[in-house]
C-alpha cells in the first residue's frame, strides 16, 4: 500500500517575512516535523506548487534547507507563484521532462504517480499567468506516461484544478484548457484519482467521472464565501497536509490538520 503525503501552496517568504501575520517557514517546519514523527514511512512527500510567494531566490533557498529535514523522499512541483528558471537554479537536481518542464513520473508497485507542470509562463504576465495551462508538449508527455502505465492505475498531481471548484475568483484562474486535459485522460481510462492545490481549501468530489482531492495550505486559506471574485483574499485557519493511501480497491484520502491534531485519544 503506497502512502503519499501532499503539501501544497507553501508560499515561502524571505527571512522575517509574513503573510497576513503568519510565518510560512514556521508553519511548514511544524508540518515537516509532524510528518517525520508520524509518517516517516511515507513513500513520497509531494509538494504541489506555489513553493514561494514571490518566486525570489532567498525564499527558494530557505525552502531547500527546510525540505532537507524531511525523513521520507520528496518530489517537487511548481505553481503560479513560482518562476521555473529560479526554482531550477536553486533546486538544480529537480526532475524535469525533455522540454525542461518540472514534470516527472514515479512508479510504485501499485500505482504510477504523474506530476504535471501547469505553470502558464514564461512570460510571467499577471494575472494571465496565475491561470494554469498544459501546452501541446506537456499534453503529449502526459499522453505517453498514461499509455506506458501498464497495469498500474495512474494518479495525477497538478497545481491547478482542471475543473470548477465553486469559488468564483479561483475558478477564473483554474486550468484554462481543461477540455483538452479531460479528453486525453478519459481516452486512456486508467486515471484513478486527480490531486490538486491552488484553492487553499479541502475539497473532494468527482469531475467527468474521475475522483479528485484538493488540499488546504500550510499557511493561509481561501475564505469560504463562494461568490468573492478576488482570489487573493486569505484567512488564518489551521495548517494542513493531505495523505493518500493506495489500496487494492482504490484510493483513500485524508486531511491532517496538523497544528490542532492530537495523537492521544480521550475516553469520555
Amino acid at each position: 500500500m503506497t502512502k503519499l503525503i501532499i503539501f501544497t501552496d507553501l508560499h515561502m517568504v524571505p527571512e522575517g517575512g509574513t503573510i497576513i501575520g503568519i510565518d510560512p517557514y514556521r508553519r511548514l517546519a511544524n508540518g515537516i516535523a509532524h510528518v517525520n514523527r508520524h509518517h516517516a514511512d511515507a513513500d513520497r512527500v509531494i509538494f504541489a506548487g506555489d513553493l514561494t510567494h514571490e518566486a525570489d531566490r532567498p525564499s527558494y533557498e530557505r525552502l531547500r534547507g527546510l525540505l532537507g529535514e524531511l525523513v521520507p523522499p520528496t518530489a517537487i512541483m511548481v505553481g503560479n507563484h513560482d518562476r521555473r528558471e529560479v526554482f531550477l537554479d536553486v533546486f538544480a537536481d529537480a526532475a524535469t521532462d525533455e522540454n525542461g518542464f518540472v514534470q516527472q513520473v514515479i512508479d510504485f508497485a501499485d500505482c504510477r504517480a504523474i506530476l504535471l507542470d501547469t505553470l502558464h509562463a514564461p512570460p510571467y504576465d499577471y494575472p494571465v499567468s496565475h491561470a494554469g495551462y498544459l501546452c501541446d508538449r506537456r499534453l503529449s508527455w502526459l499522453d505517453r506516461q498514461l499509455a506506458d502505465a501498464g497495469d498500474r492505475p495512474a494518479l495525477i498531481f497538478m497545481h491547478h484544478p482542471p475543473h470548477v471548484t465553486g469559488f468564483a475568483g479561483i475558478d477564473m484562474i483554474r486550468l484554462i484548457n481543461e477540455g483538452d486535459f479531460y479528453e486525453l485522460v478519459k481516452r486512456h481510462g486508467n486515471v484513478r484519482h486527480i490531486f490538486a492545490g491552488h484553492v487553499h481549501r479541502t475539497i473532494s468530489g468527482s469531475s467527468r467521472g474521475i475522483p479528485f482531492s484538493i488540499f488546504k495550505s500550510p499557511v493561509h486559506q481561501q475564505p469560504m464565501p463562494f461568490h468573492i471574485p478576488d482570489a487573493s483574499l486569505s484567512v488564518d485557519e489551521p495548517a494542513a497536509y493531505g495523505i493518500a493511501l493506495v489500496t487494492a480497491d482504490g484510493v483513500l484520502v485524508h486531511t491532517e490538520d496538523y497544528e490542532i491534531a492530537s495523537r492521544d485519544a480521550a475516553v469520555a
